[in-house]
């Protein structure tokens, strides 16, 4: 498997009426962090989260 440092997301037409960039933008600017490093963070916690799940009781 090639190594990945880089990803693009396509942010679906019925998923923008959340509009998530936008929300992101004001965060990031709110917590004086870019809207990438916010973006990592909620990758990272949703793949431990996943994870852990796969690693339950029984699995």
């Amino acid at each position: 498997m090639v190594p990945m440092d880089k990803l693009s997301i396509y942010v679906p037409q019925e998923k923008r009426q959340h509009q998530p960039i936008e929300r992101l933008t004001k965060l990031a600017k709110k917590r004086d962090r870019s809207v990438n490093y916010l973006v990592v963070q909620a990758i990272l916690e949703y793949v431990e989260r996943e994870e852990k799940k796969d690693k339950g009781p029984g699995k």
